[in-house]
């Protein structure tokens, strides 16, 4: 493993060096949910964004939704970030998973799981204005745009430097976060590899709108091509995912909007109603990206920079947030401990604490794509199988309900919707 960076650049001896106690590269909305984790603890913490801070839009039509499962829910709840989240989150009150041209299916619903809602749709938009709101009213310090160019770790601290229009800096932390995506620079500046899995699916993204109202219930519709979810937004919109083969995605894409309704009801099928309206769609190509490791020398990932999945039962940002809740529970223990940030015996902690929540579900959402994204007629008639049987027996119902709510792995403080700190009696 290397511990110079492979970006080279020439940093002006006069720059002065500024010192924090975290530093978060990337602040899209893992990093900022990071910092405000964090935010509560005693600590310097600096927040290094790329990309200009957004203007505030009115909302619309084509406005994107994230999924957060009850799990995050239970997390945003001990950030302190959930009252506001609530107000424009909307509930998912049940799913309805099945396999397009055989009979069964699975129904998941809160009732039955005792849980106000198995999770929650939000605009993204709206997601990042609380997450910085909230940080504006703390003490952490947001670096934006500005971009990580050389990373020097050392024993007992790492420097980093930033760039931006207005010049470099220096800052010497104990612990460096890269929060920066699948293609993560910082991952690799620190010599951590990554493997790739290209399922040769493309994802269509739109907000639908149907004859039926929703009702707050989702769907997850598998087809031959790839799966296809309806997520339940306000307004009686409809969050789309659709995957379908990369050879034949452009064609779904470039068709007219009436066309792309029918097709679209066509493949999904009639609960609810026809489709009667279609927003703006864009797409992006599938591929599984897992980092070789989660640590190195006084560095953590965090998000899709270790685990960039495949968006089939929303696990992405879920197992995220976990990732989050399981570092700041670490870093409040660490500070309390007044031990050292970044030291190897606290890198390995968080690596063996992260390891099997995030092998279960890279594994369980890799299973899922590889079952049901295929046309094999026996197989076919297992899955619906299968899916009868798991509707049926309520320990695999419960099992895969725990596993979607993001409740299956062990419980931090956060993840149990506590606070970070306790509460001095």
């Amino acid at each position: 493993m290397t511990t110079q960076t492979a970006i080279q650049k020439e940093i002006p001896a006069v720059v002065p060096i500024e010192t924090a106690d975290v530093v978060i590269a990337g602040g899209g909305m893992v990093g900022a949910s990071l910092a405000a984790a964090l935010s509560s603890l005693p600590l310097q913490i600096a927040l290094v964004e790329a990309f200009p801070a957004e203007v505030t839009q009115e909302s619309g039509y084509d406005d994107r939704a994230i999924a957060l499962s009850y799990g995050s829910r239970q997390i945003l709840q001990g950030m302190g970030l959930w009252d506001e989240v609530t107000k424009a989150a909307n509930a998912i009150d049940s799913i309805h998973v099945s396999d397009r041209g055989h009979f069964g299916a699975t129904r998941l619903n809160a009732k039955q799981q005792k849980v106000p809602a198995l999770g929650y749709l939000i605009e993204a938009r709206t997601y990042a204005e609380v997450v910085g709101n909230f940080l504006s009213k703390t003490s952490v310090q947001v670096i934006q745009p500005a971009q990580v160019d050389v990373v020097e770790p050392s024993g007992k601290a790492s420097a980093v430097s930033i760039s931006n229009d207005s010049g470099t800096r220096r800052i010497q932390t104990k612990l460096l976060v890269a929060c920066d995506g699948a293609n993560s620079v910082v991952r690799k500046m620190l010599g951590v590899s990554a493997t790739t899995h290209d399922y040769q699916q493309v994802a269509i993204i739109a907000n639908v709108t149907t004859e039926v109202p929703h009702q707050n219930r989702a769907f997850e519709r598998f087809t031959e091509q790839g799966p296809i979810a309806l997520l339940p937004m306000s307004d009686n919109r409809c969050s789309l995912v659709w995957t379908l083969s990369a050879d034949n995605y452009q064609v779904v894409l470039d068709l007219r909007d009436d066309e792309f309704l029918r097709a679209l009801g066509d493949a999904f099928g009639y609960r609810l109603g026809r489709f009667t309206r279609v927003g703006q769609r864009s797409s992006y190509p599938l591929k599984l990206t897992t980092s070789t490791e989660l640590t190195a020398n006084r560095l953590v990932i965090v998000g899709n920079a270790a685990h960039s999945l495949h968006p089939v039962a929303g696990q992405g940002l879920n197992l995220a947030l976990r990732d989050i809740a399981d570092l700041a529970g670490q870093v409040a223990a660490a500070v309390a401990a007044g031990e050292d940030l970044g030291s190897a015996q606290f890198l390995a902690s968080y690596a063996a604490m992260r390891q099997k929540d995030t092998d279960r579900t890279v594994q369980y959402t890799d299973s899922l794509v590889k079952l049901f994204s295929n046309d094999s007629f026996l197989l076919g008639h297992a899955r619906a199988a299968g899916l009868t049987l798991v509707d049926r027996l309520l320990p695999l119902r419960s099992l895969l309900a725990q596993q979607s709510m993001g409740l299956a792995s062990r419980q931090s403080r956060l993840a149990r919707g506590l606070p970070l700190l306790k509460r001095q009696s």
